[in-house]
């Protein structure tokens, strides 16, 4: 059986980690005001990237559940 530290932790590096520079990068995005949040296409690519990245954890954790356990 492969330990926590080959297969959950670089996970967690990944998206624990990145994610806080991720959301460095959205508050970054907002405090400039690089994205104005009254027009309909920069609400649907704010709600994009935010999905993206969520979409992207839950994909590679259940490839990696599938990996381990079947």
């Amino acid at each position: 059986m492969i330990s926590f530290f080959n297969s959950w932790l670089p996970y967690l590096y990944l998206y624990v980690g990145g994610g806080l520079f991720f959301l460095a990068g959205l508050i970054l995005i907002r405090k400039t005001k690089a994205i104005d949040m009254r027009l309909k296409r920069d609400r649907f690519w704010w709600k994009v990237m935010i999905f993206g990245f969520f979409y992207f954890a839950f994909f590679h954790a259940i490839l990696i559940i599938a990996a381990l356990y079947w």
